[in-house]
């Protein structure tokens, strides 16, 4: 019985990932696209107590991935993105009452500039007791439309005014509107944060890349036992890597590992087909026409675990 208990162990720390979920706003009916309503929030907390989940910061998970250590499949980490003073004003009871932990991404420009729908200074420094306190840049521009020279002025003065304000610098960066490509990400990186964050399903285990971590969106109303589902799954994007110039995608090539055979491949619009990997590759010829501004390409092997490629016009 001991051995058995031991062979379980063993398999579900090969197989571990953590999840790290995002939200916006809290109990803020106006802006339903991003908005969790409380009642929400705490079912969703309950979810997580009354199944064992252990919530922890992001940057314990981080730590575990600096030192390539499994990372136990029950942790999951939650963070915030923009400093939306519904925050301050409704959620944050609730991660108090729960001692839930959190990493809160700022969106400088609103804070600085004392937009009336968004935390002061003050207030981050109040929640900074109870949580994480990261950037989500200057501006919350597109990045992937902004120029090399752009992206650092934006993000330079991101981290003079933060620092200015808080008196650290902060440790990780999240992107505006999750939306990145190669190029942006290099650029960001160059600047020493510890972790960048995406907004892909998708979980963090200890090969994940810690300049690219997955968060999972938590807006309106949810099904956890689906979003718990997701997985990483290891993958070499070959192409596409960037929006195609006549916005026709006409070709995907990934990498995966040589024991799958058959997966699914899924274009914004178009939905899922079933394709075939051979050699650990899929290689398919297409001809589809991108219809969004920001289209999804992801290769799955069952919908849950799961690679994702984003193409920005």
């Amino acid at each position: 019985m001991k051995y058995f208990l031991l062979l379980c162990l063993s398999y579900l720390y090969l197989n571990a990932n953590a999840h790290v979920f995002v939200y916006h706003r809290f109990g803020d009916s106006k802006h339903e696209s991003t908005n969790t309503s409380l009642q929400e929030l705490k079912k969703e907390f309950e979810y997580f107590k009354t199944n064992n989940y252990k919530v922890v910061t992001v940057s314990k998970i981080v730590e575990k991935l600096k030192n390539k250590e499994k990372i136990p499949d029950n942790w999951i980490a939650f963070t915030i993105d923009d400093a939306y003073k519904s925050f301050y004003q409704n959620g944050l009871e609730l991660f108090k009452k729960y001692n839930y932990p959190f990493t809160l991404f700022v969106y400088v420009e609103a804070t600085q500039k004392k937009y009336p729908d968004f935390m002061t200074w003050d207030e981050i420094k109040e929640a900074s007791k109870y949580g994480e306190i990261e950037l989500h840049s200057y501006s919350h521009k597109q990045l992937v439309k902004l120029t090399n020279e752009e992206i650092n002025k934006d993000t330079n003065l991101a981290l003079e005014i933060f620092e200015k304000n808080l008196g650290f610098k902060p440790k990780a960066y999240s992107y505006p509107y999750g939306e990145y490509d190669e190029r942006v990400k290099k650029e960001i990186k160059n600047f020493g944060f510890e972790y960048i964050m995406n907004q892909n399903n998708g979980s963090v285990n200890e090969k994940s890349d810690l300049f690219d971590l997955n968060r999972i969106a938590l807006v309106g109303k949810i099904n956890l036992e689906e979003k718990i589902k997701y997985k990483t799954l290891e993958a070499n994007w070959i192409e596409p890597q960037v929006y195609p110039k006549d916005g026709i995608l006409k070709h995907v090539k990934v990498e995966v590992n040589k024991d799958i055979k058959d997966a699914k491949l899924f274009i914004s619009t178009y939905g899922w087909q079933d394709i075939k990997v051979k050699n650990g590759i899929i290689d398919i010829k297409l001809d589809k026409k991108l219809n969004l501004n920001r289209n999804r390409i992801a290769i799955s092997t069952d919908y849950y675990t799961i690679s994702n490629k984003l193409l920005i016009k």
